[in-house]
């Protein structure tokens, strides 16, 4: 198995200088036995069915599918754009942004493998509006890929209504089902219906898996095989990560390492969890990590129903810029928090630092090549965090492709589920999103929620006695 990611945590360890501020290997073989148990149960819950995200990169109905599809509509467009929100949006931007070029939208239609893409995850109406007023030259050559399991999430819901009017009017001789696939619930909801009655193409998303799990289903994998990813290297990725992360023993398996790590330090007094990648084509799989960290973990009840108020909090941070802007804090600020570098060793491309002239105090950079600068900046801020008794890991990418980033996915998506069984949290709902979700229909008029909205009214009615 090449190019294997790999965990190297010794900087989370006591031998950092400050026993207060490391763990000891005692304290984490300390946990094997209950990973060996947890391993166990996932192992039991999985061949019952009750992780279906774990197999999902053994689907090859799922890979048919996509492929299928992306091979019929590719050549067709100039232009897709992406309709979703929270998990139905930030894998395929992560995946957009770590495995294609980042001028990809503006790399001509010779040297780009597939339509130019845009995911648009909320609904301000500036960025949507400029974006439809960008696209209305060009509807004619514009795929859209509305995702929503049950089409009835109000976001992607109004993107949607807004785009399906605007194609409407703007090409009333045009098929709508010529622009629009959906991937959505395979069998009910409000979206299959408006599929089964338009006669839109259609992809599935999975029963029983969450959005912020299901990145490696349909979901992530259609726009990015549009795009020319290799999703059968994502998919060969996670397989091999899966036999890593399958092991009880809890050395050898780098998501329950991981997961136990941050679960001691939590116990300590550390609930804030810092990634930081060192590549700029990582940075939106911490945004992808965030929403998976924070919306598994973060619970008000464990599972005998005790309110515990539990979860580490994700943040995200990028090298080098964030060492100019954030490392302050997390050097000589509260040591409450455990920070995961993720390094490149080969970028891929190479940029060589031009001549410093004679100016002779830029001497040292000349001729360097930039990638030794970015991994020079990583190794130099963690040793200065290590200074200061703040714990490290880092995540090794040997490159960036499809394969090592399948790794990465699943190694997180299984770390995640490790600790929420460290938590004993339910990972896999969020009911806490749900009366937000329900505020707002109330508020945009759903006749159903008409009691709430008197509730929502008064408190969120302005009182201008408190303007100043």
């Amino acid at each position: 198995m090449a190019e294997q990611i790999t965990l190297y945590y010794k900087h989370a360890l006591s031998q950092i200088g400050n026993p207060e501020h490391g763990l000891s290997i005692d304290e984490i073989n300390r946990l094997g036995d209950k990973i060996a148990q947890i391993t166990t149960k996932m192992n039991k819950d999985r061949q019952a069915g009750k992780l279906p995200y774990r197999d999902l990169p053994y689907e090859d109905l799922i890979r048919r599918r996509v492929t299928d599809l992306a091979g019929k509509l590719k050549g067709k467009y100039e232009t897709m754009m992406v309709l979703g929100i929270g998990g139905s949006a930030l894998g395929n931007i992560a995946l957009q942004t770590s495995l294609n070029s980042p001028m990809y939208n503006l790399l001509p239609d010779s040297k780009r493998p597939g339509p130019r893409l845009f995911i648009i995850d909320n609904v301000d109406p500036v960025q949507f509006g400029s974006l439809l007023d960008y696209l209305e030259s060009r509807l004619d050559k514009t795929l859209f890929n509305v995702i929503s399991k049950s089409g009835r999430t109000a976001e992607t819901a109004a993107q949607f209504l807004t785009v399906q009017e605007m194609l409407r009017k703007k090409l009333p001789n045009a098929k709508l089902t010529d622009h629009i696939v959906a991937t959505t619930d395979a069998k009910s909801g409000t979206m299959r219906g408006i599929v089964q009655k338009e006669g839109f193409a259609s992809l599935e998303v999975p029963d029983g898996v969450g959005g912020r799990f299901s990145v490696l289903s349909d979901v992530g994998l259609f726009s990015a095989a549009m795009c020319g990813v290799d999703i059968e290297a994502l998919h060969e990725g996670a397989r091999d990560m899966d036999q890593r992360v399958k092991k009880a023993d809890l050395m050898e398996n780098p998501a329950a390492l991981y997961a136990a790590i941050q679960y001691l330090f939590y116990q300590k007094g550390k609930p804030l969890s810092v990634m930081m990648p060192y590549s700029y084509q990582l940075k939106d799989l911490c945004d992808w990590y965030r929403q998976l960290w924070a919306e598994s973990l973060g619970k008000e009840k464990d599972l005998q129903g005790k309110v515990v108020h539990v979860g580490p909090t994700p943040i995200k941070a990028l090298g080098a810029t964030d060492q100019h802007s954030q490392v302050q804090l997390y050097r000589e600020g509260p040591n409450d928090k455990v920070f995961t570098f993720l390094e490149v060793e080969d970028f891929g491309q190479e940029v060589t630092i031009g001549s410093a002239g004679q100016v002779e105090e830029l001497s040292y950079l000349s001729g360097q090549p930039m990638s030794k600068l970015i991994n020079s900046e990583k190794h130099g801020t963690e040793y200065a965090l290590l200074q200061s008794k703040r714990p490290c890991l880092t995540v090794r990418f040997p490159a960036i492709n499809a394969y090592t980033v399948g790794q990465f996915i699943y190694l997180f998506e299984v770390a995640t589920s490790y600790m929420g069984e460290l938590l004993d949290i339910n990972t896999y709902d969020q009911p806490a999103v749900e009366l937000g979700k329900e505020a707002t229909f109330a508020l945009m008029g759903q006749e159903k929620y008409q009691l709430l909205k008197q509730k929502i009214q008064p408190v969120c009615d302005i009182d201008n006695n408190f303007l100043i």
